[in-house]
């Protein structure tokens, strides 16, 4: 008997244990918002901004209507050449006049030296936000490729402020997570860090250098965006 066989023999003869329980996490969680009201969305929504601010990425307010224009001045005041972007945003970035537009469209092997050097910026969608976190939710899919999200220096991101959760287990519940998962769920919190040995942290290391969140809030919360600015 060679030591393999020995050694999968005395396994399989081991006595068998009980199976550990599992940890009730919906319990868990119950515990811990019990006697404890539940957060507005302007609870949410300025606890987000500032951990994305101790991350060092940026909020800025916008609407469903303008973010466009928005994005167009960000463009221009960051100096920013090109700009990477998705097929379903092709027609708002147009109507607003963003110069520079470069849309993602064919397998990264053609294109990889323009897409890693001659590429300022990129804008994806999001699937939310963790108010707790200041973290974004990103499934990269066929149209928004992991790539665009790592690659550029800025990153702008959509966040629709009725999709910003307490925590992640919020998230996971209400949007139906275990239904349906991608192959690379993204929670991203900044521009890139990296840390040392000695746990110095340096920013933009290695992807984005910065991160620049676009909160896509509801028209008439006018009054909500002037308290974020």
């Amino acid at each position: 008997m060679s030591a393999r066989d020995h050694i999968l023999q005395r396994l399989r003869a081991a006595p068998q244990g009980k199976a550990p329980l599992l940890p009730d996490v919906h319990a868990f969680h119950a515990a811990s918002r019990a006697g404890r009201p539940d957060s507005s969305r302007a609870e949410r929504i300025e606890l987000f901004c500032e951990k994305m601010a101790f991350w060092h990425g940026e909020v800025l307010p916008t609407t469903h209507a303008d973010w466009p224009n928005k994005l167009r001045e960000l463009c221009v005041a960051k100096g920013v050449r090109s700009l990477l972007h998705a097929e379903p945003h092709a027609a708002a970035l147009q109507a607003a006049g963003i110069g520079g537009l470069k849309a993602y469209d064919r397998a990264v092997d053609g294109w990889k030296k323009e897409l890693f050097h001659d590429t300022d910026a990129s804008l994806t969608s999001t699937r939310g936000g963790i108010a707790e976190t200041g973290t974004l939710i990103i499934w990269p899919d066929a149209s928004e490729p992991r790539l665009m999200s790592l690659v550029p220096p800025i990153h702008f991101a959509l966040l629709d402020a009725r999709q910003l959760y307490d925590n992640l287990f919020a998230a996971m519940t209400e949007q139906g997570w275990s239904e349906h998962m991608p192959t690379n769920a993204l929670l991203v919190s900044g521009p890139s860090k990296t840390a040392d040995i000695q746990v110095t942290l340096a920013y933009g290391a290695h992807g984005p250098k910065e991160l620049i969140v676009l909160l896509l809030l509801e028209e008439g919360e006018e009054g909500e965006e002037e308290k974020l600015q």
